[in-house]
């Protein structure tokens, strides 16, 4: 006589296996995937996430569908991300202006950038150059920093806006310099970048794509620039830190996020999609004609650059008591 409940167990624990197999298995869903950008096509962020796309896709067998949803900074898209579904089928490319420069000028924010979001990968970081007037004596950061010490409230420094990637640079470096630099807010770094050739202001800190051309051109004088590494765009211009200011990073970084939530195997699957494609040498090249140099790191690596990107903007906000307009 065959023990009906006995040969039921037995089968029961020899499907159990796979049952928790296909329970853990996840993919991302069949269907085009959204890559949402926050700002209008042809910008920077626009650009590299079209530059990365096609190769995300073809790694994860999706189509991926740019989509851009321009506004406030790149907020708006943020927030849409933010409370999407965690099932891999939208994720975004972010600046650091929308997520940890947004949070530390103490904006009141539809999102959290530590708790609504996953961070996925590091794509690019976008230096910028302290470049001064053709006709400002200094040379060298150090003989800029000489010259703010001894004639302090008397040098100036342009911004494209205030609050903006180019005033932060701005006001860190006069954290770390300790120095007394009037900052002078521009509607835009085109106006900011005029002036400063005409020698209406004194030093600026412009995009590494738009101010090397003035600089090879000697239309103005670079003293360094803000990555932590030197550009491969600009070889020979040493980094600030390497010229008299150690510690100083000022940069536009561009990086992957998903919602929080999202499975971990769809986070590592996207990163690696994303590392993978960035790698190509195709992409490199593309990426330096943008003036970007491309960054990698596992998600662990990026949350913790991001945690340390906030808490560094958070502090020289409330030093400079910047707050959001």
């Amino acid at each position: 006589m065959i023990d009906l409940t006995r040969r039921t167990m037995l089968c029961g624990m020899a499907l159990a296996p796979v049952a928790a197999a296909r329970a853990q298995t996840v993919d991302f869903p069949d269907r085009p995937l959204r890559f949402v950008v926050g700002f209008p096509p042809g910008g920077p962020n626009d650009l590299l996430a079209r530059l990365i796309a096609p190769g995300i896709g073809e790694r994860l067998g999706r189509n991926v569908v740019v989509e851009n949803r321009a506004g406030a900074n790149g907020e708006i898209a943020a927030a849409s991300v933010a409370k999407a579904p965690p099932d891999g089928s939208v994720f975004m490319l972010a600046s650091n202006g929308s997520t940890t420069v947004a949070a530390a000028l103490s904006r009141t924010l539809p999102y959290d950038v530590r708790t609504d979001f996953a961070a996925v990968a590091p794509v690019g970081i976008n230096p910028m150059l302290l470049v001064v007037r053709p006709d400002l004596p200094a040379k060298s950061v150090t003989e800029l920093l000489a010259m703010a010490h001894e004639r302090p409230g008397k040098l100036n420094g342009a911004s494209a806006g205030t609050g903006g990637a180019t005033h932060l640079a701005l006001e860190l470096f006069k954290s770390l310099g300790k120095a007394d630099i009037v900052h002078v807010p521009y509607k835009g770094g085109g106006p900011a970048m005029a002036d400063l050739m005409a020698s209406m202001v004194d030093i600026y800190f412009g995009g590494l794509s738009t101010a090397l051309p003035h600089v090879k051109s000697g239309k103005l004088r670079a003293l360094g620039q803000t990555g932590e590494r030197r550009s491969a765009a600009a070889p020979d211009i040493p980094t600030i830190a390497e010229s008299g200011l150690p510690g100083y990073e000022a940069a536009i970084s561009y990086g992957i996020f998903l919602p929080a939530g999202t499975p971990q195997p769809l986070v590592d699957r996207l990163h690696d999609a994303a590392d993978a494609t960035i790698r190509t040498p195709e992409v490199a090249r593309k990426f330096a004609d943008l003036g970007a140099d491309p960054q990698f790191g596992t998600p662990a690596e990026f949350a913790a650059y991001v945690a340390a990107d906030l808490a560094k903007w958070a502090r020289v906000a409330k030093d400079a008591g910047l707050k959001a307009e």
